[in-house]
């Protein structure tokens, strides 16, 4: 079996470890963040995933996979770092890939694998990536191999699809395409295809959540225009999915997580063919100040009002914080204290208003907002915003909402409640 060296140990890195190591590979995990090592190196995963703690206490106890505190030689270096968005730039930040690389240059041997799986602009493993490593004097597809292969995997499931899902690799020549399809296929159920060239494989992974980006784009624009005619979105979408060449996303509050809001905009690191992709990121980001008009057009005004937001998390029933669309709907209640909400009172202060926060998924300091518990954020409240569908959600009793609220208004962003009931207990329901 092969030496592995996984470069980053977040949410791709770390169960791309684990899942080699468990199948024999001798895998060291290496991320620049020193506290990160250690955790691992005492069996303390950061990442919050269902099944990843003890399958990676399995790695570890059975001496396949070791925490490193620096880049070691090794047949094999996958690359699972950070490409964040340079919004100011409008491109890609490649930074992290770029050092990732000079650190396997330094240990870089004749006949070893490089494969970048951090979801980049095309171009970027034959290019940036490249050119690092070639500085070592060694030529990739002679001297080493280099290929790309992206992952495809959902956070709550990461796992599980890692195992599962069928996933491409994209090598510099056919060789290092073979390489890094001989070190993917014996440890999946999936099947591993083959993409002609890195640059092929970047694309299709960019299409990939481009697709579904749009996709909720579109939905989340039938569900304003549903509004507009007075027509339930979701049941239309429901109806208009039966049709076998329509299949419609479900409209929501925005789209979180780290792929989907950023991997798109990289198909515009070199094309300025990019308009429809750019116009549902659009969307997708209005949607949180839609929500927000939701409640004000309902209560009036925001001045004195007090919202509760239930769902931090950018999705149901996961930890994960990034580009949270309930974090947006706080940002933008918060927002208006300043303009046009806030009005001087009487005693010299000011009315604004308020907004609460529950997560039973997310811990404090995740973000800059403190959390409550479900009845603290309720009560008093004069708008319930479900922003994620935690199954914790379901068992909210609107008997029980309506007593501590002080004024009975679902605004529903997710369709996982029954509408008809909180209407029964009082409620005046709006969603998308």
């Amino acid at each position: 079996m092969a030496s592995v060296c996984v470069h980053g140990l977040g949410y791709v890195g770390l169960p791309t470890a684990a899942l080699l190591a468990n199948n024999g590979h001798d895998v060291s995990g290496f991320d620049v963040d020193d506290t990160v090592v250690e955790d691992l190196a005492r069996g303390e995963v950061r990442v919050s995933e269902p099944d990843l703690a003890a399958y990676i206490e399995d790695a570890l106890a059975a001496g396949t996979l070791a925490p490193s505190h620096e880049v070691v030689p090794a047949d094999y270096h996958l690359v699972c770092v950070p490409t964040p968005l340079d919004h100011d730039a409008g491109r890609a930040d490649l930074s992290y890939v770029e050092a990732a690389a000079e650190g396997i240059a330094a240990v870089l041997r004749e006949g070893d694998t490089v494969i970048l799986e951090s979801t980049v602009p095309p171009g970027t493993t034959g290019g940036p990536m490249r050119e690092a490593l070639e500085r070592t004097g060694l030529v990739a597809g002679e001297d080493f191999h280099l290929a790309y292969s992206p992952e495809t995997v959902l956070p709550g499931n990461i796992l599980e699809e890692l195992r599962s899902n069928d996933r491409f690799v994209g090598g510099l020549d056919e060789t290092s395409t073979e390489r890094a399809y001989d070190l993917y296929a014996p440890c999946i159920d999936g099947t591993v295809g083959r993409a002609p060239t890195p640059r092929s494989a970047e694309f299709v992974k960019l299409v990939q959540n481009a697709y579904r980006d749009a996709n909720i784009g579109f939905a989340n624009e039938l569900a304003r225009i549903a509004g507009d005619y007075g027509v339930d979105a979701r049941e239309a979408i429901d109806l208009a999915n039966r049709h076998s060449r329509v299949d419609i996303l479900d409209p929501g509050p925005g789209v979180g997580g780290h792929c989907l809001p950023v991997d798109p905009l990289f198909l515009a690191h070199d094309s300025d063919s990019v308009r429809l992709i750019r116009e549902a990121r659009r969307v997708n980001d209005g949607m949180a100040d839609y929500v927000v008009g939701l409640v004000e057009g309902r209560l009036g005004t925001l001045d004195d009002r007090r919202v509760a937001v239930l769902g931090v998390a950018y999705k149901g029933n996961v930890d994960d914080v990034r580009n949270s669309p309930g974090l947006r709907v706080a940002r933008a209640i918060h927002d208006r204290e300043v303009e046009p909400t806030v009005r001087a009172v009487p005693d010299g202060g000011v009315s604004t208003a308020e907004v609460r926060l529950n997560d039973p998924h997310v811990d404090d300091g995740r973000h800059e907002f403190d959390l409550v518990s479900v009845e603290g954020a309720l009560t008093g409240a004069d708008a319930m915003v479900v922003t994620a569908d935690h199954d914790e959600y379901r068992d909210v009793d609107p008997v029980a909402a309506k007593r501590w609220m002080r004024t009975p208004l679902l605004v529903v962003t997710k369709g996982m409640l029954d509408e008809e009931e909180w209407r029964a207990a009082g409620f005046d329901v709006v969603g998308l």
